[in-house]
């Protein structure tokens, strides 16, 4: 293509993004003074969670909790798991206000910079930089790598499909001059055009250009996680009208409320199962009720006893919520 070519291009991508992209989502105000700070939120809670929870559920609250870099930077990691809670991969939110600390309130625009802090790889350091702060420059995200392959015709099957690689094709495809909206229109086709399935390439503002349209999933990576699957026991103590939970100190769970695992599985039925999907694991994971000679037995040390009241302002994990979700079925 040659530079005619790639000017018609970008208009016509820019056209479609005019009419069809998602410009109202409020991490794409480029006019609100916390408009990098509000990308820099965005980007670690779509990490693993799609954008309708995230924006009808977390990411106002979230603001209106910490509305801006400075703010989180004071907070305690209590206050932010417990804003977090229900998002899942805690990870992020850990990640997030050491970011804030570390930064001190400023985030910095620079890709190399914003690559040392914690939980920002690649793409969300360029998403950054371009979202937040205008920078020209390109980002590979799966949507962007999907989009890549198959406009440029890169078959897996035929050649080595290399970070190097798409990270060159993707900068000769940006436009410079609109780098905001070009990474937008490109990362909403991916999630509503040019799709893993059944892509919409008729419609496509790329269509004319794509070198792999009459045959894009010959230019699609599939790639097939194997599920582990695990069984965990856990315990349901009461006492009164308070349930018994136990503060994490497992790097994975950390700060957070959990209901305490069994050490020996009893010798009677659970209350009920739940199934838990966490990344690769899929869990089914078992509750049983315990009286005081049981709690004995298995030694439990640390156990906190809260009211539902209490329960309320304390940072749960995912499992945990769904486990007194299901208790709402019995008389506890």
């Amino acid at each position: 293509m040659d530079t005619k070519e790639f000017s018609k291009l970008h208009a016509s991508l820019l056209s479609w993004y005019k009419k069809e992209g998602r410009a109202s989502l409020p991490w794409r105000d480029t006019t609100h003074k916390e408009r990098a700070y509000r990308v820099l939120i965005s980007e670690f809670m779509l990490q693993q969670t799609q954008v309708k929870p995230v924006l009808e559920r977390f990411y106002f609250p979230f603001l209106e909790k910490f509305p801006t870099l400075f703010h989180l930077s004071l907070a305690k990691e209590e206050e932010v798991l417990l804003a977090w809670r229900g998002l899942g991969y805690y990870s992020r939110a850990r990640n997030l206000l050491k970011c804030a600390k570390i930064t001190q309130g400023k985030l910095p625009k620079d890709i190399k910079e914003l690559q040392k802090l914690p939980g920002i790889g690649a793409y969300t350091a360029g998403a950054i930089a371009c979202f937040g702060f205008d920078e020209p420059v390109s980002f590979i995200d799966s949507n962007i790598k999907r989009i890549l392959l198959r406009f440029f015709a890169l078959s897996p099957t035929k050649e080595k499909i290399t970070q190097k690689l798409l990270d060159k094709k993707a900068k000769l495809l940006l436009n410079h001059k609109q780098p905001f909206l070009h990474n937008q229109a490109l990362l909403d086709i991916g999630a509503l055009l040019c799709t893993p399935k059944n892509p919409k390439c008729k419609i496509c503002p790329l269509n004319p250009y794509c070198k792999g349209k009459t045959d894009p999933y010959t230019f699609t990576i599939t790639k097939k996680q194997a599920s582990i699957k695990q069984q965990l026991h856990l315990a349901l103590f009461t006492k009164g009208d308070k349930i018994a939970l136990l503060k994490s100190k497992e790097k994975l769970y950390f700060n957070l409320y959990n209901f305490p695992s069994l050490l020996d599985i009893p010798d009677f039925n659970p209350l009920f199962s739940i199934n838990h999907t966490y990344t690769k694991y899929r869990l089914q994971v078992f509750v049983y009720p315990l009286n005081a000679k049981t709690l004995l037995t298995h030694l439990y040390q640390d156990l906190e006893f809260f009211s539902k009241e209490e329960l309320n302002s304390l940072p749960l994990s995912s499992m945990a919520l769904k486990i007194l979700k299901e208790l709402e079925n019995y008389s506890f």
